[in-house]
């Protein structure tokens, strides 16, 4: 066989085997763009929903914007992680290498429980200084005898509610005609609560007496008084 012509043959072959050219009508200009797209489709596929980073936008024939560069880390600022960059001074540059700053010497918080900061301020002597002033700002209340009770207080109108035979509008006891309404009324207006009537009621001879006239139904209840919540009160 003709040497030229296997050569020539061979020739063609590595003609046909040369890259070709990545086609317009994927929708990228140039294979850089279509790496950048692909790591960023795989990196949103992996990522938190939150965390997904928008689609990268191609501006025109120009190619990929700086944003969308940043966005996926590649040509970042030079110095961008450098303290006096002025966005991280600022507090613009949020990254996981820009941590928030501690707040030093704030009075709001306290750093007793801290041992370094406590050393270097604190001596034995200071905290017995301390303890010594403490202990004399202390005051001392002495115990009083509690107050008795006067030995006189009037008719007992628990004891009477929960042992009455009868409820209220229940007539129990006979009352004269002469207890009508105008006296009732006029009597019963002279007591603060009902249960100063039914005490003073009680005192002057109630329930068997009515020299007021302010139990007019006989129930043993003067002025309207109901034993009703104390006896709710203990259990009858």
């Amino acid at each position: 066989m003709n040497k030229g012509l296997v050569i020539g043959v061979m020739a063609l072959g590595l003609a046909g085997c040369t890259q070709q050219p990545m086609p317009r009508g994927i929708g990228f200009d140039d294979y850089a763009a279509f790496e950048i797209e692909r790591a960023q489709r795989e990196s949103a596929l992996s990522a938190p929903r939150d965390s997904i980073v928008p689609p990268m936008r191609i501006e025109g024939e120009s190619g990929v914007s700086s944003g969308d560069l940043a966005r996926a880390g590649i040509g970042q600022r030079a110095g961008a992680n450098s303290a006096n960059d002025p966005l991280r001074r600022n507090g613009l540059d949020a990254s996981p290498a820009n941590a928030a700053p501690s707040l030093a010497n704030n009075p709001g918080i306290s750093d007793e429980q801290n041992f370094d900061a406590v050393s270097g301020r604190e001596t034995i002597e200071s905290d017995a200084q301390r303890r010594a002033a403490q202990a004399a700002a202390r005051e001392q209340i002495t115990p009083t005898a509690v107050p008795q009770r006067p030995g006189n207080t009037g008719p007992n109108i628990v004891e009477y509610a929960i042992n009455a035979p009868n409820v209220k509008g229940q007539e129990w006891y006979s009352r004269s005609l002469l207890s009508g309404q105008g006296r009732f009324q006029r009597n019963c207006a002279g007591y603060n609560t009902p249960d100063d009537a039914q005490r003073d009621f009680l005192s002057r001879g109630g329930p068997e007496r009515d020299r007021l006239g302010i139990d007019p139904d006989g129930d043993g209840f003067a002025c309207g008084w109901d034993p009703a919540p104390f006896r709710q009160a203990f259990g009858n």
